[in-house]
C-alpha cells in the first residue's frame, strides 16, 4: 500500500475509533400495556436498552411506570427457552430475569410455580410496540410459556446530562 493510502487508512481509523462511543448509548423506553393480560401483569413498563455499535440493542433493566420497582436482566439462556415459545412468536434476545431486587417477585407473576424465569424479547425500537415472551423452568425440569406481554409504546425519558437512571431511578420516571 501506498504511503499516502496507509496515512489515509490510519487517519479514518482514527476517526471511527473516536466516533464509536457516540454511536453507543443507553435509552429509556417507556410502554404501556395494549391487552388485559398485560395490564393485569405489569401495567406499564420502561426498558433501559443499550444501543451497541451497529444497532443492535441489548436490555439491561426494566423498571415500573407505574410503581415502585425494577428487574435486572442477564443476557442469554438455555435453548429450551426458544423451543417452548409459541407458533408465531417474535424471535428476540433472551434474558433471564435475576433474582436480586424485585425480579423473583416480577418471575412469580409472570410463572407462577416456575423455579425460575425468563423473558425473549422482540425488537425495542422507539415508536413501535413491543412483544414479550416469558418462559419458565420448573422443578420437573421442563420449560414452558407462561405469558405473552403485549405493549404500546409510550415514549422515551429524558436523562439528565452525566447521570445514569439505572442507578437513579427518580430521574429517570421523574415525577409519577
Amino acid at each position: 500500500m501506498s504511503r499516502p493510502g496507509l496515512s489515509l487508512l490510519l487517519i479514518a481509523f482514527a476517526a471511527a475509533s473516536v466516533a464509536t462511543p457516540a454511536l453507543a448509548d443507553t435509552r429509556f423506553l417507556s410502554f404501556d400495556a395494549s391487552d388485559r393480560a398485560t395490564q393485569a401483569l405489569t401495567r406499564g413498563v420502561t426498558l433501559e436498552v443499550e444501543r451497541g455499535w451497529f444497532g443492535a440493542t441489548s436490555v439491561k433493566n426494566l423498571f415500573s411506570s407505574t410503581s415502585r420497582g425494577s428487574a435486572r436482566f442477564e443476557r442469554g439462556g438455555p435453548d429450551q427457552v426458544r423451543r417452548v415459545l409459541p407458533q408465531g412468536a417474535a424471535d428476540g434476545g433472551v434474558y433471564s430475569i435475576s433474582a436480586d431486587g424485585d425480579g423473583r417477585a416480577l418471575s412469580r407473576a409472570l410463572c407462577p410455580g416456575a423455579d425460575e424465569a425468563f423473558i425473549v424479547v422482540g425488537r425495542v425500537r422507539a415508536g413501535h410496540p413491543l412483544t414479550i415472551e416469558t418462559v419458565g423452568r420448573w422443578a420437573d425440569g421442563q420449560f414452558r410459556h407462561c405469558v405473552s406481554l403485549n405493549y404500546s409504546y409510550r415514549g422515551e425519558w429524558a436523562t439528565m446530562q452525566g447521570s445514569s437512571p439505572a442507578r437513579d431511578v427518580p430521574a429517570a420516571f421523574g415525577n409519577n
